[in-house]
This record gives structure tokens, C-alpha cells and sequence, in this order.
């Protein structure tokens, strides 16, 4: 037996420890702790922010004034700006769904709710300020309102178009007037709240597309002072002169803080207070948490001061109050395939997985060619193979395989090692061993004796009986 154990002892052991090893290996996760929180958030959160343009566009007619000197006044003035109005808004968005349900502001898409003669009543306000400054620059001194009284008498409107148009994050067209189906998208409103002033500053907007990233929306009741935060969109202070157009297209994001949460708008509704920078062109971009979960909307600043924002003092939407929308819009807001390959790729690649990130990369791209971040993160992916780490969770069926088998061949080695010889046994149930023969000896003499000595026992009794006959 001793020698049986000096074999299995060491082969139980070892196997006992390959199976410990497998078991480690296959639960080991990437390590993203490298990475710091602000860059996760911005990673998952970028491709799913949209820009919004909603635009109007107003045609007028003049008619002659009866003296040639007002009818030269307008056709010159037209002749130079022309008879065709366009103007608009926009702002931010976020894709809550992967078939095109978008969250914004009800402002940033005010225009397409309202009717044609509010429209034509701003363009022609914009026509009257124009008019004024033309009038001036002839030598003419005129009030706005005499512009305005004027042109309102000798112009018409004759129709009123809207456009709403999404626009999908890293594209490089800054026309949104030009629109390309793989980048842009043509809108709905689903649901409607009111502009900032009047009700809940929400709109919910669906585009016909799929498989798009998403995010999604926080519990807002749970927020508390001073959690961090950042707000994603599209403002129009980082424009410049000194851009390229499509640098007005680039998701800009600012960090800051919770600063109050129990305010509401002079309707009731509530109210987030942050001092994350936001300004115009942020609105209805998504304010995010630490985990990646939207707590709500960049909805208005605090007021200026001598013509001035003041930013550290912004607020927000909360998320609950946009989940009211979503359900009156019939959409909902859920994960996608898109977000779910997206989030493991980005945390193989942080880990040093680069080999496993880029099969997940491409399987995004499969899904879903426009990504905005998919194509650099393949590149890097690629370039960066040579230096990938093994990931052995891509091994657990065969680990699984081979614990099984060790568990057996552990087994029967237990088996094998104290498994012992059972005795055996004589008939008569006397057991076999080294002074059994002896005994067995002496027993047989002493039953011979016995017999002897009861022989003749027997025999004197007898002849004691014939003697006394």
C-alpha cells in the first residue's frame, strides 16, 4: 500500500491543482481599472448622441405700393436678400431604442408644432429687421416698427415648409440640408410636452433606422447631491471660425455635480440643478452618471447677468419625467445587440484583449456599418494584436471537459489506492493464519487423547460390571 501511495498521492494532487487552475483561469476578467471613470462614460455614451435641426423655410410675395419710388425701395431690398426665408434651431439628442426612438427637448423641435402663421409672423419680423437696416444704410432713418407696419402691408406668405432632421454622431457632412440616409435621418415627433416656461421640456422623436447604440435611463428619484456627472451634445460655443465644418458635428462633454434636486419649474414638474457647463445647442443632450445611466436632460441655464451666461448653475430634466414620454410615444427603452458587443469590446480592449475586442468590434460593424467610434477601435485593435493577452474563458468548454475526466481519474485513484485484499475464511468459520496449523495440531492430540481416555473409562466400567456379576 505504501508504495500505491507514493504513485497517487503526487498524481491527485496534480490534478487536484490543474483543476484549481482552470477554474481560475476561465473566471479571469479583463482589468479595466487603468481607465478612468470619465473616459468610460464618455466611450459608452458618444455613439448614441444625435444632433437635431429642426428648420423652417417661408416664401413671400410682394405687391406693387402704386408709387415707383416704395416699389423700387423693395425690389432692390429683395433682390439682395431674397424671397425665400430659412431659419431654424438645434440642438441634442440621445437613442434610447435601437429602432430609433430619440429623447430631446420640446424646444429644440418647437417649430414643427407650431402653425404657419406663427412661423411666417417670426419670419416676417426677421424681414422687418433686415428691412430697417437696409433703409438705413441707403441714408434712410426708419424705426423697426414703421419696417415692420410697411413690409406687413405690401407682403404675403405663400407656403411654409418644416424639416426635422437627426443627425447621427462622427459624420463629416455639416449641411444638414444635404441629407445622406446612412447619417441622417428625416423625423417624427411621437410625443410632445412644452417648451421651457410652459410644461415638461420633453419630445420623444422616431427615425426609421435599427440595430442603432443606445443608453439608458436612470432611476432619477435615486439621485443625490453631489453625484458626478456629465453632459453630452452639441453646443454652439465650441463652434469657431478657426474649425472645419464638421467639427460642429464632434460630441463635446463636460463633468461637474449635482447641486440641488428638489426644485421644480414654475409648472411643478421637477427639476435638476447641475454645474456641468452647458449653452445653447446642448439642450436635450443626456446628463450622465457614473455607470453610464442618463438622470436626465440639459433643458435651460440660470439667467444672464449684464448680457452674460453664468454657468456653473444649469438644469435638467429628469429621467422619470422623459419616461412618462416614452410610454405616450408607444416606443421603449431597452439595450440592443449593438450596445451589448460595443461594451464587451471596449472592456477587452482596456484589458489587453485586443485579439477577442476586434472580433467584437467587427461583429458591431456588421450590425451596424455608421458606429461612430467602430472603425478607429478595429484599427487600433489590429494594430495592437501582436501584444494581445490570452483570454482563457474562450477555453471553458474544454476546461470543463478536462475537470471532468480529473475528477474520474481522482476517483479511481482513490479507489485504486485503498482498495485492500479481504481475508479469507475456512469452512467452520475458523480464520486462516500463521498459528492455525499449530493449533489445529495440538487440537487433533488432544481429541485423540480424549478419545483414549473415553475408551477407557468405558472399558474398566465394563469389566467392573462383569466382576461384580
Amino acid at each position: 500500500m505504501k508504495k500505491r501511495l507514493l504513485i497517487t498521492v503526487p498524481a491527485i494532487v496534480i490534478l487536484i491543482a490543474s483543476i484549481v487552475a482552470s477554474i481560475f483561469l476561465i473566471n479571469i476578467k479583463p482589468d479595466t481599472s487603468q481607465v478612468s471613470t470619465a473616459k468610460k462614460v464618455a466611450d459608452y455614451t458618444d455613439p448614441a448622441i444625435v444632433y437635431i435641426y429642426n428648420g423652417v423655410s417661408v416664401e413671400w410675395t410682394y405687391y406693387g405700393t402704386g408709387d415707383s419710388y416704395y416699389d423700387d425701395l423693395l425690389y432692390n431690398f429683395f433682390q439682395g436678400i431674397g424671397t425665400v426665408d430659412q431659419f431654424g434651431a438645434q440642438g441634442s439628442g440621445f437613442i434610447i431604442n435601437e429602432n430609433g426612438y430619440i429623447v430631446t427637448n420640446a424646444h429644440v423641435v418647437e417649430y414643427s408644432k407650431l402653425d404657419d402663421q406663427d412661423l411666417a409672423d417670426m419670419s416676417l419680423a426677421y424681414y422687418a429687421d433686415q428691412f430697417s437696416s437696409y433703409l438705413t444704410s441707403i441714408g434712410i432713418e426708419e424705426t423697426y416698427d414703421n419696417a415692420y407696419d410697411f413690409l406687413w402691408s405690401y407682403m404675403a406668405w405663400t407656403y411654409v415648409d418644416r424639416s426635422l432632421i437627426v443627425v447621427l454622431p462622427g459624420s463629416e457632412v455639416a449641411d444638414v440640408q444635404q441629407i445622406d440616409s446612412k447619417i441622417m435621418f428625416n423625423g417624427e415627433i411621437k410625443s410632445y410636452g412644452a417648451p421651457t416656461g410652459e410644461g415638461k421640456d420633453v419630445a420623444i422623436v422616431k427615425i426609421e433606422a435599427d440595430n442603432l447604440p443606445t443608453l439608458s435611463l436612470a432611476n432619477s428619484d435615486e439621485v443625490q447631491l453631489q453625484d458626478s456627472v456629465w453632459a453630452f451634445g452639441f453646443p454652439a460655443a465650441a463652434e469657431s471660425n478657426a474649425l472645419s465644418p464638421d467639427a460642429a458635428l464632434v460630441v463635446s462633454v463636460t463633468s461637474g455635480n449635482i447641486s440641488a434636486v428638489d426644485k421644480r419649474s414654475t409648472q411643478g414638474a421637477p427639476i435638476l440643478q447641475m454645474d456641468a457647463a452647458i449653452t445653447h445647442g446642448s439642450s436635450g443632450g443626456p446628463i450622465v452618471k457614473a455607470d453610464g445611466e442618463v438622470v436626465g436632460i440639459s433643458t435651460f441655464g440660470g439667467d444672464t447677468v449684464n448680457g452674460q451666461e453664468i454657468q456653473g448653475f444649469n438644469f435638467i430634466v429628469p429621467s422619470n419625467t422623459i419616461k412618462e414620454f416614452v410610454s405616450q410615444s408607444g416606443g421603449s427603452n431597452e439595450e440592443g445587440a449593438v450596445d451589448k458587443l460595443y461594451k464587451e469590446g471596449l472592456n477587452l480592449y482596456w484589458g489587453g484583449y485586443y485579439k477577442d475586442a476586434l472580433s467584437k468590434f467587427e461583429a458591431v460593424k456588421r450590425l451596424f456599418p455608421e458606429h461612430s467610434e467602430i472603425d478607429k477601435l478595429i484599427e487600433n485593435s489590429q494594430k495592437k494584436s501582436s501584444e494581445s493577452k490570452t483570454l482563457w474563458s474562450n477555453f471553458k468548454t474544454a476546461f470543463i471537459s478536462y475537470d471532468v475526466v480529473a475528477a474520474l481519474a481522482i476517483g479511481l485513484l482513490l479507489f485504486f489506492t485503498f482498495k485492500g485484499k479481504k481475508p479469507s475464511k475456512k469452512k467452520g468459520g475458523v480464520a486462516e493464519t500463521e498459528s492455525a496449523p499449530e493449533k489445529g495440531i495440538t487440537s487433533q492430540v488432544s481429541s485423540k487423547d480424549d478419545d483414549s481416555n473415553s475408551e477407557s473409562e468405558s472399558s474398566s466400567k465394563s469389566n467392573d460390571d462383569y466382576i461384580g456379576e
